[in-house]
């Protein structure tokens, strides 16, 4: 008995002597607030301040060691991520992405951290909180079209800067096959999603979780805007982003290499080798999925729910040809109908693509043999993503096969829940329009 109180005696001086290590928690006054309604301001305030704000809020175990080192770490990497006291400074476009980002991160359950909330059940957000915060986001009301683009210098693709990471340009990513499209209505752009050789039959097969080493993404996005046809088309470039896989040199950032390249000039992101920490905290609600949000239209069964976009894909084996396998010109949506479509073509009509003369408003002249498709889907909320919208079920595939002179252009189309063949009597005027698609603008 002497022994064990001898030991009791010990542990509470140690406890008492580990109090006394208590590295500071840094509390400031707010400098730049988020610019919300006081309603969001008071939700954030209510679920999210406690770490991501430069307020100091313990409960009174937060106080106690061991405890007090987890909860100051916790604190304190949160505040590099996401600061809602200073976020205020950003301009308005960041602070809503930022906003965005944080109710995906609520509705996928990655934040307030499980760990956190069992101790902190204050901390969770409601389903009206959240219901709340995506009604003030609103991300599909009208906005202005981009102001016309600036001149840019020419760039020779295979001299764009590496990342701050060291992850090189991957100059052959415009030739990679589209593996699905977004219509983000957070930041009004399109995306094509275009994954390489090994991506592409990995989607194929079913095999992406996880997704094999070699796997290359390019994620291309165009601001959108309005035309006379009442339909969104892509339009000035905004960026490229490339995911890398490789499972033992990417180790420390989830298996993948990440970068993002800005503007014609394809200007790195990042302004030091840490901005990778924003890709990685970005995708971590999606870890199941192999840190990727991208849906892969395919016919493959995967087992894990909302990995595959399998709807998407069912193009009947019948169709005169499969344009899913082909590469992607452009994209637009009819808001009036709630429908996207991606114009595909084959390899005589990608060719066409890269003769000098199209422009933004003139479209490629396409030669004998050369084979047009116009898929058209209807539009599903992106799982992943709050404020994107993403194919669902065909609604119809459109053929416009190129002639030679002399000939006639022919033109086919396929609809209904079958996407049987169906007789149009507006045949000139869906070429005409099909073919008059300009490409979507690339460095």
């Amino acid at each position: 008995m002497k022994s064990f109180g001898r030991f009791v005696v010990i542990a509470l001086l140690v406890f008492a002597l580990l109090q006394l290590a208590r590295p500071r928690i840094p509390a400031k006054p707010v400098t730049a607030e988020i610019q919300a309604s006081p309603q969001v301001r008071q939700i954030l305030r209510n679920d999210c301040y406690s770490c991501h704000s430069d307020e100091r809020r313990l409960a009174w175990f937060d106080q106690i060691v061991p405890g007090y080192w987890l909860v100051r770490h916790d604190i304190l990497t949160a505040r590099q991520h996401l600061n809602f006291s200073t976020l205020g400074s950003q301009p308005p476009a960041v602070q809503r992405a930022t906003l965005f980002e944080a109710v995906n991160m609520i509705q996928l359950g990655a934040m307030p951290l499980p760990s956190f909330t069992k101790l902190h059940p204050d901390a969770r957000v409601t389903t009206e909180d959240l219901a709340t915060l995506k009604a003030r986001l609103a991300p599909w009301t009208p906005f202005p079209n981009p102001p016309p683009s600036q001149p840019v210098p020419a760039i020779a693709l295979d001299s764009v800067k590496l990342e701050f990471n060291n992850l090189s340009f991957d100059p052959s990513f415009e030739t990679w096959k589209p593996i699905s499209t977004t219509d983000r209505g957070d930041n009004n752009t399109f995306r094509f999603i275009l994954g390489n050789d090994i991506a592409v039959k990995a989607a194929q097969s079913g095999n992406i979780t996880p997704w094999p080493d070699g796997s290359r993404f390019a994620k291309i996005a165009w601001q959108q805007t309005f035309s006379a046809d009442g339909l969104m088309h892509p339009g000035n470039f905004v960026q490229v982003e490339l995911m890398v896989k490789d499972a033992a040199r990417y180790k420390q950032t989830e298996g993948w290499g990440w970068g993002r390249w800005r503007s014609l000039n394809l200007a790195p992101y990042g302004k030091n080798a840490a901005f990778v920490s924003e890709c990685t905290s970005c995708h971590l609600p999606v870890r199941g999925n192999d840190y990727v949000y991208t849906l892969p239209m395919t016919q493959a069964i995967v087992a894990r729910d909302e990995a595959a976009n399998n709807k998407a894909a069912a193009l009947p084996s019948t169709l005169p040809w499969q344009p899913l396998t082909w590469n992607a010109i452009t994209m637009y949506v009819d808001p009036s109908r709630h429908t996207t479509a991606t114009l595909y073509g084959n390899q005589p009509a990608i060719q066409a693509l890269h003769v000098p003369g199209p422009t933004a408003t003139q479209p490629p002249a396409y030669p004998a043999g050369a084979v047009l498709a116009l898929v058209t889907w209807s539009q599903r909320d992106d799982p992943h993503w709050f404020g994107a919208r993403i194919p669902d079920a065909p609604q119809s595939v459109e053929f416009v096969q190129i002639s030679p002179p002399g000939r006639t252009t022919t033109y086919r189309r396929f609809a209904g829940p079958a996407l049987t063949e169906a007789s149009t009597s507006n045949s000139d005027q869906r070429i005409q329009f099909i073919v008059g698609l300009p490409p979507a603008s690339l460095p």
